[in-house]
């Protein structure tokens, strides 16, 4: 209970507002969606959060455990680690912050709890214990690593980008995903490691890029006759993001190709700076390179494929 009055202040709400696709028989149309996550303060103007609650985002706000609401915009986010960094538009006064802890130092069976808003329940607590670590960090690719600790305290819809807290306060990894069977939690959650979110957000550093990405390789690549062997498909894009305002273009159509479900008609990216996208841990990690510590008004060019043609998206 000290722990969770101390901790409490830190969590804040994530609003966000997006677009969706709804098919209504042979018609289909776009409309705005809200939705809600977690996360926390590591300063007066910086949060942290999962990025799957904010990657395609077209409207953010952060609420405060006295309901105060301030706008924000994501700085940097990883979808394969799922952690994203915002920056809200004027600092909290007052703010109260947490620590991310060495999450090396973490063990199997260490008692942790989790603060977050479960189906828009702010502030509302769980715990349990450490049950399992799981790491993806053997190469240097930050599109590709991730690791993960694993915990049975509840986790549900809504506390995605919340902290998982030891008993120091600390935080020790942020609420990604749940096991599920039933759509509801199971006993198997997932936190984005500590030591993960600070290497990725702090030390890379790669600009978000505000799409919702889709690697088409091999089999794929072929059904959309891509001029390459891969490319990117784009699913959906933040049209105020840096790709957005190159131009890049997302889908209008949900259809199931190969057995996954896809939204097709947007651009495909073949590559980035000069970087052609194929399907290698080499490839991804040049258009890292390419991409971090990038400013939205940075030298950018993109080459999508878009109605069977090479179309290049720059910016000097």
């Amino acid at each position: 209970s000290d722990l969770y009055e101390k901790v409490n202040p830190a969590v804040v709400v994530i609003l966000t507002e997006q677009k969706e696709l709804i098919s209504s028989g042979k018609m289909t149309k776009t409309v705005t969606s809200g939705g809600l996550g977690s996360g926390f303060m590591i300063s007066d103007t910086q949060i942290i959060t999962a990025a799957h609650v904010v990657q395609v985002a077209e409207k953010l706000d952060v609420q405060f455990l006295d309901g105060e609401i301030i706008p924000a915009k994501v700085i940097s986010a990883y979808a394969n680690a799922d952690v994203a960094l915002l920056e809200m538009i004027w600092p909290r006064k007052n703010a109260i912050t947490l620590n991310l802890a060495d999450s090396d130092q973490v063990k199997i069976g260490e008692r942790v709890f989790v603060v977050g808003a479960p189906y828009g329940l702010g502030h509302s607590l769980s715990s349990g214990y450490v049950s399992g670590i799981i790491k993806d960090i053997e190469d240097k690719n930050p599109f590709t690593n991730s690791e993960y600790i694993q915990t049975d305290a509840a986790i549900n819809t809504g506390n995605s980008g919340g902290p998982i807290i030891n008993m120091n306060g600390e935080v020790i990894g942020v609420v990604s995903n749940i096991f599920t069977q039933t759509g509801g939690f199971q006993g198997i959650g997932f936190a984005s490691s500590s030591n993960i979110t600070k290497d990725l957000l702090f030390e890379k550093k790669i600009i978000w890029n505000g799409t919702d990405l889709v690697p088409l390789t091999g089999k794929m690549a072929k059904i959309f006759n891509l001029p390459q062997e891969s490319g990117l498909l784009v699913q959906r894009v933040v049209k105020v993001s840096p790709f957005g305002i190159l131009g890049v273009e997302d889908g209008d159509t949900e259809m199931t190709i190969n057995g996954e479900q896809l939204i097709v008609g947007g651009d495909i990216i073949l590559a980035i700076n000069g970087v052609t996208f194929e399907n290698s841990d080499e490839s991804l990690l040049e258009i890292s390179k390419v991409m971090e510590r990038k400013t939205e008004t940075d030298p950018l060019e993109i080459i999508v494929f878009r109605a069977g043609q090479k179309i290049t998206l720059g910016r000097k």
